[in-house]
């Protein structure tokens, strides 16, 4: 964050909204937000424009701030030979994405900060990621860099002009790849990305690849389908081993609950300590279908720990809305000192048995796991109770009641050291997908409070972010109080997730309203994005002229990196309404767009995972179980209907009074009114699948034995 005391004066950032800029605003640089004005002085001026993208959750990019762009020199140098530009790619990441694939194109990798440099009319000629103060890392010093990079700019710009035309050039292919590669969409493509996992699946240590290791939570998803429609145990072992082995891991706040962004180790041992809502959102979706899917109880504790952490952390509870993130650090000294301990902090808090048993649960002991202080340890769950209680001469019972009255301790201790900054900025396409997480958690766990929360933030959405004329806000909320507020125009994501969620809502509740929102928003998202030359969907609205830099090179996204792949979500959403209303306007559009992309999912492997969750929509019969009473009955109906996992099943519990023609969508308004049993207020289930539905069911087991054959068909 930046230091008041280095400067009486403020840079325009002080009139920012976000909080990543406005920790910049006492930096001694002459900084601008993104707009027409930085680029006018960059082109009035001649000058090569400085930017950097970051994150109020980067520690990288906190460390350069303080290293460079606190320091005067630089700030001289900057302020002299450049524009400066800072963005937060939270609230722009249209932005960052296009100078992402910039720098990685020019040096092979990307990540915060990005460092790119810019002809004046926003076109990049060379970039990187962070840059030492001096030379160092094997990286260039920033000083030098600048100082080359500027006298570049300035001896050799038809060079200059050349390495931009290029580079804008190959975004314009890269984001363009997918028409030179579309095919027809076929089963298969389900096929390899399932093959791509196991064959990248760590059998010792769960999860794909090697360090670092991310979440990669579409995927698992859809691991999670296959095994529960076929049992095959293979497949089950990786969702099983991996969430079990990251859930034990480091990676998970073994005290809050929550997970840390991803490891930098094989292990799932050291993370990254941050923590997004959007990882926690699609991981919550994978321990709750894993519990559907196995009936380990250990996954639905997992679940229900998450949403201890984000209720108390991640969440509005007063005006609802869930939160962005919270950093890795509470200062530059720290490197996750906030949430590691040496054995020496540990016996300060805890008696001798809570040490005894915690230590060796947590693997705390006289050299831990972080290379800044070796005598830091990351908790990570070594041993079982009863393992403890057998090598201390306790029972389970007693060890375990020990373990709890440990974690309390620690926790409270944590509590009173000084905490890692909570970005409380409401996104919209991370909040769609915080309140699909918590429906469904509430749906399987029947965890009532989540559902009337996620309820909240989902109208928080509807009456603050969305406006039939305009269409949907990329944020609702900045997180400093003292910041002016802005409408940032939503993008493809926000519209895709916000139907997905509303659909979650209308099924949930039974409440048609939620369904008229996930169309109008839908149709809406088709209306701004959907290319209909070519098929799938822009990330920025259609026809806007002008736009600056980058912005220009069109761009359909498609890997899930590491929120689902927009394209994707817009497929499913829109196959989605397509069960409910069988107007094949919505098929159509869902399955060009999945043929846009199909030659490249092939291509990309694991990170085609929301894809592959489309494809599945796309070739599954859509299955709706709609229940309908109010009595005991209905409750056991509706149990039996959410118990099994299947991606392309979608459960709808109306009160018998509900059950009528205004309440429905037309594919379901056609048939369920005019039942004997609903005329009569019996209690009932109705399995629909592929535009038919089947006789009503009363019993429970029934239920389940007629919808485990329709799901396994």
């Amino acid at each position: 964050m930046g230091d008041p005391t280095k400067t009486a004066e403020l840079n325009s950032l002080a009139q920012a909204s976000s909080s990543y800029l406005r920790s910049a605003m006492h930096q001694p640089i002459r900084w601008h937000e993104w707009g027409d004005e930085a680029f006018a002085i960059a082109q009035r001026e001649n000058k090569p424009i400085l930017l950097d993208i970051g994150a109020v959750w980067c520690h990288w990019c906190h460390v350069m701030d303080r290293e460079s762009y606190d320091d005067p020199e630089v700030a001289q140098i900057v302020n002299e030979k450049y524009v400066a530009i800072k963005v937060d790619r939270d609230e722009r990441p249209d932005i960052d994405s296009r100078y992402q694939s910039a720098v990685q194109a020019m040096t092979g990798q990307g990540g915060w900060p990005l460092t790119a440099f810019l002809t004046p009319e926003g076109k990049p000629f060379f970039g990187g990621t962070y840059f030492p103060p001096q030379d160092h890392y094997g990286r260039p010093g920033f000083k030098r860099v600048l100082l080359t990079i500027a006298e570049a700019f300035k001896e050799k710009k038809a060079e200059v002009d050349e390495q931009a035309a290029a580079i804008m050039n190959m975004i314009g292919r890269t984001e363009a790849f997918s028409e030179v590669d579309s095919d027809r969409v076929n089963p298969q493509i389900i096929d390899h990305i399932i093959g791509s996992a196991q064959s990248l699946f760590d059998a010792a240590h769960g999860g794909f690849g090697s360090a670092p290791k991310f979440p990669h939570s579409s995927t698992i998803d859809l691991l999670l389908h296959r095994y529960a429609r076929t049992g095959d145990p293979d497949v089950g072992n990786i969702c099983i081993t991996t969430l079990e082995r990251m859930a034990r891991g480091g990676i998970y706040d073994q005290l809050a609950g929550g997970f840390h962004r991803y490891s930098v180790d094989e292990h799932w041992l050291v993370p990254h300590f941050e923590k997004m809502s959007y990882d926690n959102s699609e991981l919550l979706k994978n321990y709750v279908r894993a519990y559907q899917a196995t009936g380990v109880p250990f996954f639905a504790a997992v679940a229900r720990d998450m949403i201890r952490w984000m209720d108390e952390w991640l969440s509005d509870r007063e005006n609802s809305g869930f939160y962005g993130s919270q950093d890795a650090d509470y200062s530059m000294e720290d490197d996750g000192d906030y949430f590691t301990w040496t054995l020496d902090e540990a016996r300060a808090v805890l008696s001798a048995d809570e040490l005894k048993v915690a230590s060796a649960y947590f693997d705390i002991g006289e050299v831990g796991d972080m290379h800044h202080n070796p005598a830091k340890n990351v908790l990570w769950v070594k041993s079982s109770v009863e393992q403890i209680a057998m090598s201390n001469s306790m029972s389970a019972d007693r060890a375990s009641a020990v373990l709890d009255s440990a974690k309390q301790k620690l926790y409270a201790a944590r509590l009173q050291r000084p905490t890692p900054y909570i970005d409380k900025t409401v996104y919209v396409n991370w909040n769609a997908l915080c309140i699909s997480a918590y429906l469904q958690a509430a749906q399987v766990l029947g965890m009532d409070d989540a559902r009337k929360f996620a309820l909240r933030s989902l109208d928080r959405i509807l009456s603050e972010a969305w406006k039939p004329g305009e269409g949907l806000k990329h944020v609702i909320a900045y997180s400093d109080p003292k910041a002016k507020t802005r409408a940032t125009a939503g993008l493809v994501d926000d519209y895709a997730f916000t139907t997905i969620a509303a659909l979650d809502a209308y099924e949930t509740t039974g409440d048609f309203v939620y369904f008229k929102f996930a169309r109008q928003i839908a149709d809406k998202m088709v209306e701004l994005f959907y290319d209909e030359t070519r098929g799938g969907f822009f990330d920025t609205a259609k026809g806007e002229e002008g736009l600056l830099g980058a912005l220009s090179a069109r761009r359909k996204p498609f890997q899930d990196s590491p929120t689902p792949s927009g394209n994707s979500a817009a497929a499913i959403a829109l196959l989605r309404l397509y069960g409910y209303t069988n107007d094949p306007s919505y098929h159509d559009k869902a399955e060009a767009t999945l043929e846009v992309f199909a030659g490249l999912a092939q291509q990309v492997g694991i990170y085609a995972g929301t894809y592959g969750i489309a494809a599945v929509w796309y070739f599954k019969p859509h299955t709706q179980v709609v229940v309908v009473g109010d009595d005991r009955q209905a409750d056991q109906l509706y149990a039996a209907a959410v118990a099994p996992f299947a991606l392309n099943k979608s459960v709808i519990r109306m009160r018998s009074s509900e059950a009528n023609e205004h309440s429905l969508p037309p594919v379901l308004a056609e048939t369920i009114p005019n039942l004997p049993a609903v005329k009569q207020g019996r209690s009932m289930a109705v399995i629909c699948s592929n535009f038919t539905c089947m006789p009503p069911i009363e019993d429970p087991d029934q239920l389940a034995r007629t919808l485990h054959e329709v799901l396994s068909a």
